[in-house]
């Protein structure tokens, strides 16, 4: 199963190119109105995604004219989405073009994140801005289900002002759990996790859009492929490391997620048959090898070390946490060689505890993959950090919310 990331423009009105055969028809009322729709959520979504944009611009970008593009920011503008301004320096004679900014503190959505060791909530604004940022820690081994109840609770402290007008919510879930015995367990972002939190925040927050979830890799693959590292390119595999390692996979521009979801566990490929055994019951995963657990184990560091200590200690020169940092990076390397065959990507980002681990060992990565991954794979292929941080499955939360306003963004809100 695939998930669109982007949707094309119409033209509608008088300057819309001839056609080169007898017209048609007029198109009735109902689909006029879709073109309309379409265009508004174009006009939208590039503010949203590109910040404060003259007309301008967006008539040269989106390919509309002139007075459609001054009608639909003028209806979006009415509508309380964006602000029109004249811009303060002029660059040419004439009459300046009219500015188009998102209202990012008076649009919003609520993003959660589900993480191994923490549980997080942001209100982001329409343009992409964190206006409030809680959290707090994750008993070991719970389950999504029982971090409803703190989330909601976090989202209730970060309630803002008279007037935010809401565009939804939905949460990014690391859904693979280890019990306290080590045994690796999925618990997915179901429908069960989404009714609970509708139904938890429903009270705070009546009539409003309910939540959507998804997988934290996959969400965070949607945050670089939109706003980080990866925006404009097409075809890219974001892997994220923690206590365990997934994937992001995004082909010809559309998120790939399987059935129900539940694609890209990349960690439980086998690179080691006879290799140590995993969590998930397997032997030799990708994960006991590459993964920030095998970082710890490599450097023999006590229970509760940060993978980030031990990365420091390999900058400082410390012999053990150098030899364990290469070892991780040979099989990172190693991993991500079978992966690209497959894909043939243009570009993988490394996020999470993996962006630091692939950033000390980024050399020693690069050659083991130029000694497997082929080169019709490997020629084009650029290895990145992610840009967005630990904000990335946040921002990429705020993304899958706001997707029903730019989609249609005159009939998508509610008033707080």
């Amino acid at each position: 199963m695939a998930i669109p990331l982007r949707r094309g423009l119409r033209r509608a009105g008088p300057d819309a190119p001839a056609p080169e055969q007898q017209p048609s028809p007029p198109a009735p009322a109902a689909g006029q109105e879709e073109i309309r729709r379409q265009n508004l959520g174009a006009v939208l979504r590039y503010v949203h995604l590109h910040g404060p944009t003259s007309r301008a611009e967006l008539t040269g970008r989106l390919g509309l004219n002139r007075s459609t593009i001054g009608a639909l920011a003028g209806d979006l503008a009415a509508a309380g989405l964006v602000t029109e301004e004249v811009p303060t320096t002029a660059r040419r004679a004439g009459r300046p073009s009219l500015v188009v900014s998102p209202c990012a503190t008076r649009v919003c959505a609520t993003a959660l994140s589900i993480e191994p060791r923490r549980l997080r909530a942001a209100r982001i604004g329409l343009g992409g801005r964190i206006l409030d940022q809680r959290e707090t820690p994750r008993p070991y081994g719970s389950s999504p289900l029982d971090a409803v109840a703190p989330l909601a609770d976090l989202v209730r402290g970060m309630a803002g002002e008279d007037g935010i007008r809401y565009a939804g919510g939905a949460v990014a879930v690391a859904d693979t759990i280890r019990d306290p015995d080590g045994t690796v367990r999925v618990a997915g972002a179901d429908d069960a996790l989404v009714a609970a939190l509708d139904a938890e925040l429903g009270d705070a927050r009546p009539g409003r859009p309910g939540f959507v979830a998804g997988d934290l890799a996959d969400i965070a693959a949607l945050a670089e492929h939109t706003r980080g590292v990866a925006a404009g390119v097409d075809d890219l595999l974001y892997l994220h490391g923690d206590r365990g390692l997934s994937a992001g996979i995004v082909t010809g521009g559309r998120l790939v997620v399987g059935h129900g979801g539940r694609s890209g566990k990349v960690g439980h490929m086998v690179v080691d048959p006879g290799g140590r055994r995993c969590g998930c019951g397997s032997r030799g995963c990708w994960e006991t090898e590459a993964g920030t657990d095998a970082l710890l184990r490599r450097a023999g560091a006590a229970p509760g070390t940060s993978p980030l200590a031990v990365l420091r200690a390999a900058a400082l020169g410390d012999a053990v946490a150098r030899d364990a940092l290469h070892g991780v990076a040979e099989w990172l390397g190693f991993g991500v060689a079978n992966l690209v065959n497959v894909f043939n990507p243009d570009l993988v980002v490394f996020g999470g505890t993996l962006r630091e681990v692939y950033a000390a060992g980024a050399g020693t990565v690069r050659r083991r993959l130029d000694s497997m991954a082929l080169p019709a794979s490997r020629e084009h292929l650029q290895l990145r950090a992610g840009s967005l941080g630990a904000d990335a499955p946040l921002i990429g939360a705020a993304e899958l919310a706001f997707g029903s306003l730019l989609n249609d963004p005159l009939h998508a809100l509610t008033a707080q």
